[in-house]
């Protein structure tokens, strides 16, 4: 009998690190979608993020691939990452996130779909940062402007806390995300930092980015900086 609870408790073991190294392959190939996603996003600049949105925003949130689920009545999940101006540091590392419901463009084609969202204040951060955020509900969520000439100073866009985009099929616009929740992804943290960790305190920078996010944090800030004369 000895040996036999010996053998299982070796074999859980191995199962939960067999796990953990599976979670921390899954972070990392999101890591690398997300950085692709927003790099793809950004070099088309006459139908991208306007720039000086980006350059003004206070958190940036980079899903790729918002999911609608067939075996729910417009079930839609997706999981993703949101990165935070550090001070005199560019952005900060990132924290793992998941979104759930809300309407993500799905009316524009296909059952998967990439979504990009800027924080334009310190108020709207500091929902997003929260255990859980419904847009719309406690905070305004407009859809954003393309392209580097799209008026940014509408009315809509001097109010929002948050602006948001999406990309299906091809096709890049901005979306309003009412009824859309947002929280952090605690598993997902920590396949990426090895240790249970809060979305606040890593984008307070209380953590150094990981290697695996290093060319996501790198994209971030190439891309919020003025074009040079």
């Amino acid at each position: 009998m000895r040996f036999s609870v010996t053998a299982l408790l070796f074999s859980t073991a191995l199962l939960a690190a067999d796990t953990t190294d599976k979670d921390v392959k899954e972070v990392d190939h999101r890591l690398g979608t997300a950085t692709a996603v927003f790099s793809e996003i950004m070099a088309t600049p006459d139908k991208g993020i306007p720039r000086d949105l980006l350059e003004r925003a206070h958190c940036i949130v980079v899903v790729p691939g918002v999911k609608q689920g067939a075996f729910l009545v417009g079930g839609k999940y997706g999981k993703g990452f949101v990165s935070c101006r550090a001070e005199g540091r560019g952005w900060s590392a990132p924290g793992a996130v998941r979104v759930e419901g809300g309407s993500f463009g799905f009316q524009i084609g296909g059952s998967e779909t990439d979504v990009v969202m800027l924080v334009m204040n310190e108020r709207g951060a500091d929902k997003l940062l929260s255990d859980k955020f419904t847009l719309g509900a406690q905070g305004e969520v407009a859809a954003g402007p393309v392209g580097r000439t799209a008026a940014a100073d509408t009315d809509a866009m001097m109010h929002a806390e948050i602006l948001s985009w999406s990309r299906s099929r091809g096709v890049f616009a901005g979306i309003s995300l009412q009824g859309a929740t947002l929280r952090p992804d605690d598993s997902d943290n920590e396949a990426l930092y090895g240790k249970r960790v809060h979305n606040r305190d890593i984008v307070k920078g209380q953590y150094t980015t990981p290697a695996a996010a290093r060319e996501f944090i790198s994209i971030l800030d190439r891309y919020s900086m003025h074009e040079k004369a």
